[in-house]
């Protein structure tokens, strides 16, 4: 395929238009635009700028587009229903591109693949672009070992430059879950823990809302019986491992302990993906829990439907049950 407007710069809105207007199945455009919203969002970090002003050099012309579009059409030509991904080698040194000479991997793949798995092997080339960063970050649900399953196909796809001491491809297999695994993914997790039994409860949700913002999964308090028969509240943050430090320091900084204690955790989550659907209150994201084809929970996203409820001035309630009214009558059960 030959294009001719190779560096047309693009808006994300315009990109999103283009997928809208089109005749693309309804799952094709919903995870090629989540990729297109995530790459977007890392161009906006990098550059310090509100997402609406992100203007695509490299990936906003036909290519990447048809490099995006073209996979989420695949995958859903053969029926994928989750993904997985190996560690990532991201190569090294720099390359040329729009901005100028960057380092490697580029600033937005390293955004994209904050939490994941990384490594280098010494190649000095790029090996995992922003768009491709984008695909994996977006659609692939865990990052790791082969999950168990029975392999039925094998792709394989050759780059064209030659790389010193490895073959330039990359491979995909498509397989069948093991019938007997339990529906999810496994992630180690680290569990910070302090007790605390002087503290004022009004700090309690003040250090929630600045953990949450750190990084934090979760953070829930246990009433427990101290040390002289004091009663007191067993602090629990639940987070990424690379976040441990920083939320400690913060567990010091915010709170009345003077010691607290962290260990490893393997936790178990449902796939998850997000599709929006439109209200008469506004858009509302629906996160939706799919294991082999069958969708185990639907939950509209919270903060989306609390903030068009004060919007709108109408129970939070309401809604919410707009919004599973609108997700089932856009047939996105099916």
């Amino acid at each position: 395929m030959e294009t001719e407007d190779q560096h047309k710069h693009r808006s994300l809105s315009a990109i999103l238009e283009i997928l809208k207007n089109s005749r693309l199945a309804p799952p094709v455009r919903d995870h090629a635009a989540a990729i297109f919203t995530k790459l977007g969002e890392a161009e906006a970090r990098v550059h310090d700028v509100p997402l609406e002003k992100i203007h695509f050099h490299e990936v906003g012309a036909v290519d990447a587009i048809v490099d995006i579009v073209g996979a989420c059409i695949g995958f859903h030509f053969l029926g994928i229903e989750k993904f997985a991904c190996s560690p990532l080698n991201v190569g090294g040194g720099t390359a040329k591109m729009a901005h100028g000479v960057l380092p490697v991997p580029a600033p937005a793949t390293v955004n994209l693949l904050q939490g994941k798995p990384t490594y280098s092997n010494g190649v000095q080339k790029e090996l995992v672009t922003p768009t491709g960063a984008a695909i994996v970050a977006t659609l692939c649900e865990s990052f790791g070992p082969q999950p168990p399953m029975s392999v039925t196909a094998i792709g394989y796809g050759a780059g064209t430059a030659d790389l010193e001491g490895q073959p330039n491809v990359v491979r995909i297999m498509i397989g069948e879950a093991a019938e007997k695994a339990v529906p999810g993914f496994d992630e180690e997790i680290a569990v910070i823990e302090a007790n605390l039994d002087d503290m004022n409860p009004q700090i309690y949700g003040y250090f929630l809302d600045k953990a949450l913002a750190a990084g934090a999964f979760d953070v829930y308090t246990t009433p427990v019986q101290m040390k002289k028969n004091r009663p007191g509240t067993l602090l629990t943050v639940l987070c990424r491992p690379q976040d441990t430090q920083a939320l400690m320091s913060l567990i010091f900084t915010e709170t009345t302990t003077f010691g607290a204690r962290t260990y490893r955790a393997q936790r178990r989550a449902l796939p998850r993906e997000f599709v929006s659907v439109s209200t008469d209150f506004g858009d509302v994201r629906i996160k939706v829990s799919r294991v082999n084809g069958r969708i185990l929970h639907v939950s509209p996203e919270y903060e989306d439907c609390r903030k068009l409820a004060v919007e709108k001035n109408v129970p939070l309630q309401r809604v919410i049950s707009e919004a599973l009214r609108a997700y089932e009558m856009a047939g996105k059960t099916n």
